[in-house]
């Protein structure tokens, strides 16, 4: 699948001496829906900003569909529609004038039709009328978002798409998501809600301290990394694990109603017959069992805590 947007050794120091990016190499496939995660202060933001031309790299190069950022910005810039964190828009002026103007910026011809159509989907017509000012701070957010799609953009970034607002926009903002994918659109989100690129994502990158740690297809992540978890419903509660049982990474949970057992799903000997066998020869019987994995979100953690202990051995040896 080709690439509609290439990173190229891209960093970025900023006059203070700090390093936001470091030598940053990334490629998003054209229609993916792509999750970048991240702390506070990873880079997630000012990487954005570099690709949007809001920002100058210090060194790198990135090109938006065919066209070099940079070197033929006005071009690149046409594919890219923008949902900035910060809530910045002219708050005196109405709903329908805002969006308007920001697709005469682009140079669009008009296109009324286009622009209803994004409004009704945002739930904002029947405030078409109505001063920024005057609305909400979720609605607010809807016509920022409405101003990024008035373009008719093939790139959509949007950066924490979902902070400070209810959840009836979270969930009708997921399927005007998937909407804008099944039209061809290709979507990059940063995020801290790490159930939105779990319900989302195609694939998923991990930034840590401007670098980028992981990119990986968002199931194969959870299938390599995700451990397993098998819980045995008891028929009797136990007080203790059986002493020969100590070699399992068993635990009782429940009041001793459930045993779960953790395993790699992965490996090529998981244990489980041989937990089996000796679950009969001490007698314990189970009535019911199921499997569950570990979540994006506990793959993440685990992750960036990887990446710090990492770090903090490589200070540590210099």
């Amino acid at each position: 699948m080709s690439s509609v947007i290439s990173v190229k050794d891209v960093s970025k120091v900023y006059d203070s001496g700090f390093q936001a990016l470091r030598g940053v190499n990334l490629d998003i496939r054209r229609g993916e829906i792509f999750a970048l995660l991240g702390p506070n202060g990873a880079g997630k933001t000012t990487l954005i900003s570099i690709i949007c031309g809001i920002v100058n790299a210090t060194a790198g190069q990135i090109h938006a569909g065919a066209f070099n950022i940079v070197s033929d910005y006005r071009r690149a810039r046409q594919l890219i529609g923008l949902v900035p964190q910060e809530l910045s828009t002219d708050g005196f002026e109405s709903v329908w004038a805002t969006v308007t103007f920001s697709r005469g910026l682009f140079g669009k011809p008009k296109n009324d039709a286009y622009l209803e159509q994004i409004l009704r989907q945002l739930s904002l017509w029947d405030k078409k009328d109505e001063r920024i000012m005057a609305l909400s701070g979720g609605m607010k957010r809807r016509v920022m978002i409405a101003k990024a799609l008035s373009h008719e953009p093939e790139i959509l970034f949007v950066d924490e798409p979902t902070a400070g607002v209810d959840v009836e926009l979270r969930r009708d903002m997921w399927q005007m998501v998937h909407g804008l994918r099944e039209r061809g659109v290709t979507i990059i989100l940063t995020t801290h809600y790490i159930e939105e690129a779990e319900e989302m994502a195609d694939r998923i990158g991990v930034i840590r301290r401007g670098e980028i740690v992981l990119v990986e297809e968002k199931n194969r992540l959870m299938e390599k990394l995700g451990q397993k978890q098998l819980r045995l419903q008891l028929q009797q509660p136990l007080s203790e694990l059986p002493a020969d049982l100590g070699g399992y990474p068993l635990s009782l949970t429940d009041d001793g109603h459930e045993l779960v057992y953790h395993y790699d799903s992965q490996s090529e000997h998981t244990g489980i017959a041989e937990l089996f066998r000796h679950l009969e020869m001490h007698g314990i019987d189970y009535k019911d069992l199921h499997s569950t994995q570990r979540s994006l979100e506990e793959i993440f953690v685990s992750l960036v805590a990887d990446s710090d202990q990492s770090s903090a051995a490589v200070e540590v040896e210099q």
